[in-house]
C-alpha cells in the first residue's frame, strides 16, 4: 500500500509530473502514419501545421512551429520559431516556408502565458473598475523578469515599462484607466515580452515530423513520352538519339517540359516478342524495349541502333538548352539474355527444373522478362547493384525517372533507394507507375516517390472525376501523393478513347491538364488521335509501338498539336494552374459538364475551367460560382477570358449560361478578371 500523501506513478507518468506541464498538444496536421512518413511539398511552397492545444484552467497559452533544415541535425540554435495563433475550439495554427530542395523537420512547443494571462485579465478588471495596485505591481514583476533574458537595448525597454506601469494610476474613470493600460501594454511590449518570457514547463510535442521538399518541377510538369525508334522522319528507318533531337521543336512547340524515353537499353533476343505481342518474332522484329539486356549490354548500356553514350549525352544537352529535362524509364527486370543472368543467377528465382520463373499476371505471360526475386539470399548485393544503375545515369545527366510496376518489388527496396539517392541528389526525381490496389500506391507514395500515376484514365463521368479528384486534394492524401495524370499510355487505351474520337482525346488532355499540376501523354499517338484496339474489349493498341517501330506523320492536319499547346501556355502563364491545391468543383444543373476552379492563394489568380463530357452532343446549363470565395465582388460585373479562344465574356452575378460543342473546342479555360476602377473613373479588368 501507498502510504498518505504518496504519488503512485509508472514511468511514463513520472516525466509528466516532474515536467509540472499543464498544456497538451495532439491531433496535429500534417502528420502522416504517427509521422512514420515525410509530408511532401516543392521548393517555395508554405507547410500549414494545425493542432488542437489547450489547458487545465482558464491561463492564456502560447505556442509556436519550430522547423529547421535536416542538415542541422535538429540543433537548438538552428531552429527557427513562428508563433501560433488560435483559430477557436481550442484549434492552432501556423506556417512555415520551405525555399530548397532537400529535407525539413517541425514540432511544436506550448507553455502558460503568465503575462497574456496577466495582461488579459488585468484589462477585465480595469474595465469593471476592480483592479488593483497589487494588480500593476505583478504586471511589473513579469516584465521585469523578461528584462533579464534580454539584450541591454531590449532590456532597457523593457525596465522603463515596468517602471511607468508601477507609475500608473488607478484614479479616474474605467474607460480612462483601460486606455492608459492598452496604451502602455501595446503590441511592441507583448512581443518583447514573449520574445524573452520564461517558457516554464513548456509541453514539447514528443515527435519531430518530416517534410520532403522536391525541385520545383516536381510541383508541375508536362510530359511527352515517345519512343526514340519511332523519331525517324523516314519510315523504316530505325530512330536514333539524333532524330530525337530533331523531334525537340515539335515538342517544345507543343509546351512540354519533360521528355520521358521508354527504355533505351539492348532488346534480348530470347523469346523476343513480335507484332500485337505475338509469342512468335519474324527477322527483324525489334522487340519490346522492356526485354533489356543482351549480349550488347544491360542496364547500364545503350541499344546500338539508337547510338552511342555520347550521342545520349549530347541529346541531355540539348533538351536543356529547348527547355526539356529527359527522363528515362527505370524498369528493374531482365531479358533471359541479360549478363546478370550468367553472372548472378543467384538474383532470380528459380523452378524445381532449375528454370528461372518468367513474369506473369495471368492471364498473361511475359516469357522475354525475368524479374529479380527480392527475397533472395543475396538481397543486399541485389540492391547495391540496382541503385548503381541509378548513379549510373544520374552521372550521364539524368535527374527524373519513370519507374516501371515499383509495386512488384520490395517496399523496403525503394524506401532506402529512393532515401539514399535524394539525400545526395535532392534534385532526382520519380514517378511511380503502379496502377495497382489504393493503400499500395499510397504507400509507395509515402515511401519518397516523387509522383504517382492515376486512376485518371478511367474516371469519366462527373461524379467520378468530382469525388476522385476531391479525395487527392482535399484529404490527408494530398500531404504524400503528387498524382501524374495520363490519358493514355502505350499499355493502355481506354474504351472512352476507343470511341469518342477527336472530342474525347480533347477534353481528355484539358482535363488532365489543368485537374492536375503533372501530366503526360504517349506520343505521337495522342495528337493524332491513335485509337484502335487489339481487339473488342480490351485496351491495349492494335500495332502497339510496344512490339515494332511505328511512323507517325506528326504535319497531319488534324493533328491535336495546336489545342495542346494552347492548353500548355494557359498553364505556363497561370500560377493556378501550377498546384494541386486550391481545386474546387462548382455546380452546374447538366451532367455532361463539369465545373471547377483552381486558385492561388492570395486569389490574384482565378481559373475556372468548363468540360462537356459528351463527345457527341453539344451541352448547355448554368454554372454557380461562389463570388466571395474566388476574391469577386458580388455587386460588380467581371470579366471571363477564354484562354483556348481568346474570347472575352462579361458576367454578372454567381449564375452564369455556358454551351459547349464539342466539335469545336469541348471546354472553356477562363481566367477570372475583376473590375478595376481607376482615380479617373477609367475602368479596366485585371
Amino acid at each position: 500500500m501507498s502510504r498518505s500523501g504518496d504519488i503512485p506513478m509508472n514511468a511514463a507518468d513520472a516525466s509528466t509530473a516532474e515536467s509540472r506541464g499543464r498544456v497538451v498538444i495532439e491531433r496535429v496536421s500534417p502528420e502522416i502514419d504517427c509521422g512514420q512518413f515525410a509530408i511532401k511539398r516543392a521548393a517555395g511552397d508554405s507547410v500549414i501545421v494545425a493542432a488542437d492545444i489547450f489547458a487545465d484552467g482558464h491561463d492564456a497559452i502560447s505556442a509556436v512551429l519550430q522547423y529547421w533544415q535536416h542538415s542541422t541535425a535538429g540543433r537548438p540554435e538552428d531552429r527557427r520559431e513562428v508563433p501560433m495563433r488560435e483559430l477557436g475550439n481550442d484549434r492552432w495554427m501556423a506556417q512555415f516556408p520551405v525555399s530548397q530542395a532537400g529535407r525539413y523537420d517541425y514540432t511544436l512547443q506550448a507553455w502558460i502565458d503568465r503575462f497574456g494571462s496577466w495582461r488579459r485579465d488585468v484589462l477585465k478588471k480595469a474595465g469593471a473598475g476592480e483592479a488593483a495596485p497589487i494588480d500593476l505591481l505583478v504586471g511589473a514583476e513579469l516584465i521585469d523578469e523578461a528584462s533579464r533574458k534580454a539584450p541591454k537595448s531590449d532590456a532597457a525597454r523593457l525596465l522603463k515599462s515596468a517602471k511607468t506601469l508601477r507609475e500608473v494610476s488607478l484614479d479616474g474613470d474605467e474607460g480612462s484607466v483601460v486606455e492608459r493600460l492598452s496604451g502602455l501594454l501595446n503590441e511592441d511590449l507583448t512581443g518583447l515580452i514573449w520574445k524573452y518570457s520564461e517558457r516554464r514547463f513548456a509541453t514539447a510535442y514528443e515527435k519531430e515530423l518530416a517534410v520532403s521538399v522536391d525541385r520545383e518541377k516536381a510541383r508541375c510538369s508536362a510530359w511527352y513520352e515517345m519512343f526514340p525508334r519511332s523519331a525517324s522522319a523516314e519510315p523504316g528507318r530505325h530512330g536514333t538519339f539524333k532524330d530525337c533531337e530533331a523531334r525537340l521543336p515539335y515538342i517544345a512547340e507543343m509546351g512540354f517540359d519533360v521528355l520521358y524515353l521508354p527504355p533505351i537499353h539492348p532488346i534480348g533476343e530470347t523469346h523476343r516478342k513480335g507484332p500485337n505481342n505475338n509469342p512468335v518474332a519474324g527477322p527483324g522484329d525489334p522487340g519490346s524495349p522492356w526485354a533489356i539486356g543482351s549480349k550488347q549490354g544491360g542496364h547500364k548500356s545503350i541499344h546500338p541502333e539508337l547510338g552511342t553514350i555520347e550521342d545520349f549525352r549530347r541529346l541531355v544537352a540539348r533538351s536543356r538548352e529547348s527547355g526539356i529535362e529527359i527522363a528515362l524509364d527505370l524498369a528493374f527486370q531482365c531479358s533471359p539474355d541479360h549478363p546478370y543472368i550468367s553472372e548472378h543467377r543467384e538474383w532470380f528465382r528459380r523452378l524445381p527444373d532449375g528454370s528461372i520463373q518468367y513474369a506473369e499476371n495471368p492471364p498473361k505471360k511475359y516469357e522475354d522478362i525475368y524479374p529479380f526475386d527480392f527475397e533472395c539470399d543475396a538481397w543486399r548485393e541485389l540492391w547495391q547493384e540496382l541503385e548503381s544503375v541509378v548513379r549510373y545515369w544520374i552521372d550521364q545527366g539524368v535527374r527524373i525517372f519513370r519507374v516501371d510496376n515499383p509495386h512488384t518489388k520490395a517496399f523496403g527496396f525503394w524506401q532506402w533507394l529512393i532515401s539514399g539517392i535524394k539525400s545526395e541528389y535532392p534534385e532526382v526525381l520519380f514517378l511511380a507507375e503502379a496502377f495497382t490496389r489504393p493503400k499500395v500506391m499510397y504507400r509507395l507514395a509515402k515511401l519518397g516517390f516523387t509522383h504517382s500515376y492515376t486512376y485518371f484514365a478511367w474516371r469519366n463521368t462527373k461524379w467520378e472525376l468530382t469525388q476522385y479528384f476531391t479525395e487527392l486534394s482535399q484529404t490527408e492524401v494530398s500531404e504524400y501523393l503528387r498524382p501524374h495524370l495520363w490519358p493514355n499510355t502505350p499499355d493502355i487505351l481506354t474504351e472512352n478513347l476507343q470511341f469518342g474520337g477527336r472530342p474525347v482525346f480533347a477534353s481528355r488532355l484539358i482535363l488532365a491538364a489543368t485537374l492536375g499540376a503533372n501530366y503526360g501523354i504517349y506520343g505521337p499517338a495522342y495528337e493524332l488521335g491513335e485509337s484502335r484496339p487489339l481487339a473488342p474489349g480490351r485496351e491495349e493498341y492494335l500495332d502497339a509501338e510496344k512490339y515494332e517501330i511505328r511512323h507517325w506523320d506528326i504535319e497531319r492536319l488534324d493533328s491535336l498539336q495546336g489545342l495542346i499547346g494552347r492548353v500548355n501556355r494557359a498553364r505556363r502563364e497561370n500560377a493556378a494552374l501550377q498546384s494541386d491545391r486550391n481545386l474546387r468543383f462548382h455546380a452546374v444543373d447538366n451532367e455532361a459538364l463539369i465545373a471547377y476552379s483552381k486558385s492561388t492563394d492570395d486569389l490574384l489568380n482565378v481559373v475556372l475551367v468548363v468540360v462537356n463530357l459528351d463527345p457527341h452532343y453539344t451541352r448547355s446549363g448554368w454554372v454557380v460560382l461562389p463570388l466571395e470565395e474566388l476574391g469577386l465582388d458580388p455587386d460588380q460585373p467581371y470579366q471571363v477570358h477564354d484562354l483556348l479562344t481568346d474570347l472575352r465574356y462579361l458576367w454578372h452575378g454567381p449564375r452564369n449560361y455556358v454551351e459547349l460543342n464539342p466539335h469545336q473546342i469541348p471546354a472553356h479555360i477562363f481566367r477570372l478578371r475583376h473590375r478595376v476602377r481607376t482615380e479617373r473613373d477609367f475602368d479596366y479588368f485585371m
